[in-house]
């Protein structure tokens, strides 16, 4: 007689003993070996004896339960992924879904939809009017257009929710949130169903995605929308290190900018950016970018390029920030005045003259896209003094093109001009 089988290696157990019947024989062997000793009835049914002594209990088990889960499991093993049927069948399989830019496209009854996108980024600015291309298609073509429902949404960011943009059946649509008014569908041509979206915000870059909904099936594409701006680092008027995560955030937005992402840090460093003080970016990551390897900033060994502290904890941990600032609505200018100002004198000034006291991330934005170049230092409405230099030259500081800082002076001090904004 067998010993029972110790309780550490059931496994084991069954695959050395082949009197116990694993999980797989479930049909396919016991019911066989059952069949073997059993005579069918005028039915060709087997009779269901309990088990003999030759055979295991648990091939009897199987046995009982089988024919009914074989008869429930046969309609599913044509089927890949995990089908849910309504008069025909419909693919799953992650083959048929579109995890990036470019197109999406799922089979169902014969006929594959198909969601085209763009795979390059789309570049705009802020206030203007873009369209975020996406088309879909049947193969092979229908002979009948079928009813779908569209919806367009923005993925989530940096830990950002997800936003829901647009939705529209038929001629009907609605749209959400910051997106009311803004959005609608261009259908210009059969089956586009691109997103229109005016008067673009700081806050729209970011990536779309396009879904094409018939029935029970959906594909989608992604767009991924980038806004034309600038990098710039901005400290606190205490000095270096000041901002935690969230205060860094208000200070880009008092300055009509945005923290900027890791990926905007990257193309300004691209761009020729060097800069020594590590600054929090949108994903709460404090990194600076290098283009000049020196002693201070991190030695002579390492590379030029984005360095990086990693995530920071977003309240504890203080730097400064990257922020980016979008292409300039209205325009930004030196106040000719007859004498120097104070920093209230300025701002009464600009606003005499029609306008507001401009903003650092709107001086930065006109010297990087207006070309504005002046040697003239000038209050900005932060209490800073900066001058915009678009072509060096020996009387006006760095042999760089850039944007010149003077610090938070005296808010009293009369050694400065002003620089004011006059939205269009």
């Amino acid at each position: 007689m067998l010993s029972p089988p110790s309780p550490a290696a059931p496994s084991l157990q069954a695959v050395q003993d082949p009197q116990i019947c694993p999980l797989p024989r479930t049909w396919s062997a016991c019911s066989q070996e059952h069949s073997r000793r059993q005579e069918p009835d005028a039915w060709g049914r087997l009779p269901q004896a309990p088990a003999s002594p030759g055979m295991p209990w648990h091939c009897h088990m199987h046995d009982t339960m089988g024919l009914p889960l074989l008869v429930l499991l046969l309609p599913l093993c044509c089927v890949s992924g995990l089908p849910f049927y309504n008069g025909f069948y419909y693919s799953n399989s992650l083959n048929g879904r579109n995890s990036g830019n470019g197109h999406g496209e799922g089979i169902f009854n014969g006929v594959k939809l198909v969601v085209e996108t763009p795979e390059e980024t789309l570049f705009s600015h802020r206030g203007a009017n873009v369209t975020l291309p996406c088309r879909y298609r049947y193969e092979p073509a229908l002979v009948s257009p079928r009813p779908v429902r569209i919806k367009w949404w923005k993925l989530s960011e940096n830990g950002t929710l997800e936003q829901d943009v647009l939705v529209a059946i038929g001629l009907r649509h609605r749209s959400f949130g910051d997106y009311q008014g803004r959005v609608h569908l261009r259908r210009d041509r059969e089956q586009e169903v691109s997103l229109e979206i005016r008067d673009l915000r700081l806050e729209d870059y970011g990536r779309y995605r396009c879904e094409v909904i018939d029935g029970l099936e959906d594909e989608s594409g992604l767009v991924e929308l980038e806004l034309r701006g600038v990098v710039f680092p901005y400290q606190h008027p205490r000095g270096r290190y000041q901002f935690n995560f969230h205060e860094a955030q208000r200070a880009c937005e008092e300055q009509d900018a945005v923290v900027a992402s890791f990926e905007q840090l990257f193309r300004a460093w691209e761009e020729g950016l060097d800069w020594c003080n590590a600054g929090w970016l949108q994903d709460a990551s404090v990194q600076y970018p290098i283009t000049q390897t020196r002693h201070p900033c991190g030695g002579l060994s390492l590379a030029p390029g984005v360095r990086s502290y990693g995530p920071r904890h977003r309240r504890r941990h203080r730097y400064d920030v990257f922020c980016f600032a979008a292409a300039l609505r209205g325009q930004v200018y030196y106040l000719e005045h007859p004498e120097k100002l104070t920093l209230a004198e300025a701002k009464e000034a600009c606003q005499e003259d029609g306008a507001q006291i401009a903003k650092v991330g709107q001086l930065f934005a006109a010297w990087k896209f207006r070309g504005l170049d002046r040697c003239d230092a000038g209050w900005l409405a932060d209490g800073s003094a900066r001058y915009p230099v678009a072509h060096p030259r020996s009387n006006c500081g760095s042999v760089e093109p850039g944007v010149r800082s003077f610090g938070f002076p005296d808010p009293q001090s009369r050694n400065y001009g002003v620089y004011c904004h006059r939205p269009r």
